[in-house]
């Protein structure tokens, strides 16, 4: 067995961890009732030893993977988004041996699980380093900003939990209308792995000549039906769906094509959801969350905002200047990534404020709190994926 072919085992052998850890996590909840204390402990103890099973797996997926290439393995979206997984999933588990909250564990696995699958759909063949990734200010700058937004997603999972516990869903409100939203888009996660399946099984490709930002000719394959066309594009296959709009050079229209099935495909799984369910998802999720107790989840939320957010500071701006001067020459630039880095340290700037001089807490915090990680959510999806810039490689 190859050491790329060991990577790729492990980190599979990693999800059925966190899937298992998963329904452990749920069956400590399910438990946790005066008669049925030590069975809840149990399940609570298997868990997290699965979960850190599951941790070590991927870490070795890391580390063999790092060893292969010869570089860190956050060089492009399936590295990154896989590492951010894996940091997500160490964040809890720090967490957890610091509050012993089961709930934690029964969201942040499967955001974790889905994050992973997320990154499974993208191409995991390793290729050579473009210049401007050949740095090791890359690999401090990446990892650290990674493990940084991996916090601020636990702190979003506390928020998240303490929101289905103390939103009234029975009762139609802009809270429960809004809460329910946030499943929605957690189905459009769902969404984006079963239109890449379903197209992959289909072995769909097209070839498309367009004109890219530079006015240079490039080529572009198509996965899926093309509903967008690159700039100035020239069809290259036969007997294939021609583009319904051409968008400009600055717009990439096959990753927005990609996004736009993902959000097809999980509206329909959401309906279907609903249509077999007959409740809302959050409905569901709220028995998961009857005896958490909301001041702690409060106080979770906060601190893993107030540790994140310096190495936040440090990783995706100090660092990230730090690179972009060795990379291109400049500490700033307004790239779309480099912008939305700073929106999102904004945010949690503003956040921080509010909470130390106005006193916010309770459903405001939960709130912020999930804001927050659809920012970071929108920053690797939409800005990786959609609007060309120096971080288009990604």
């Amino acid at each position: 067995m190859s050491l790329i072919d060991l990577s790729g085992n492990l980190l599979y052998v990693a999800f059925i961890c966190y899937l298992i850890g998963t329904f452990f996590f749920a069956g400590a909840i399910k438990e946790k009732n005066d008669t049925a204390a030590s069975r809840a402990d149990k399940f609570g103890k298997i868990a997290i030893f699965v979960t850190i099973i599951g941790f070590v797996a991927q870490l070795g997926y890391f580390i063999t993977r790092w060893i292969y290439t010869g570089h860190a393995p956050v060089s492009n979206m399936f590295e990154f988004t896989t590492a951010f997984g894996m940091f997500i999933v160490l964040s809890f588990i720090v967490l957890y041996f610091m509050y012993k909250v089961s709930v934690l564990g029964v969201v942040a696995l499967p955001i974790a699980l889905l994050i992973i699958a997320y990154a499974a759909m993208f191409p995991s063949e390793v290729s050579p380093l473009v210049p401007s990734l050949q740095s090791h200010w890359l690999t401090i700058h990446v990892i650290t900003a990674a493990f940084a937004q991996s916090i601020f997603a636990i702190s979003a999972v506390a928020g998240l939990a303490y929101l289905l516990k103390n939103v009234d869903m029975t009762k139609k409100s802009k809270e429960s209308f809004w809460l329910e939203t946030v499943m929605f888009c957690c189905v459009l996660v769902i969404g984006f792995i079963v239109a890449t399946i379903t197209f992959s099984a289909m072995d769909y490709k097209a070839e498309f000549e367009y004109v890219d930002t530079l006015d240079q000719v490039s080529k572009s394959t198509y996965t899926m039906p093309p509903l967008f066309g690159m700039n100035e594009y020239k069809e290259l296959s036969e007997n294939k769906m021609t583009p319904l709009i051409e968008l400009p050079a600055v717009i990439d229209a096959r990753k927005l094509t990609t996004v736009v099935w993902s959000v097809l495909f999980g509206t329909i799984l959401y309906g279907f959801i609903r249509l077999i369910f007959r409740k809302k998802v959050a409905v569901m999720l709220q028995p998961l969350v009857k005896r958490v107790n909301s001041t702690l989840l409060d106080e979770i939320a906060y601190r893993a905002i107030l540790i994140a957010f310096p190495i936040f500071t440090l990783g995706a701006l100090i660092f990230a200047m730090i690179w972009a001067q060795k990379a291109w020459g400049r500490f700033w630039g307004w790239d779309p990534k480099e912008v939305w880095a700073l929106i999102t340290w904004l945010f949690y700037a503003a956040f921080l404020h509010l909470r130390l001089s106005k006193g916010w807490e309770g459903k405001k915090t939960a709130w912020l709190t999930v804001i927050g990680f659809v920012i970071i959510i929108f920053n690797l999806v939409v800005v990786n994926l959609v609007i060309a810039g120096l971080h288009s490689y990604a």
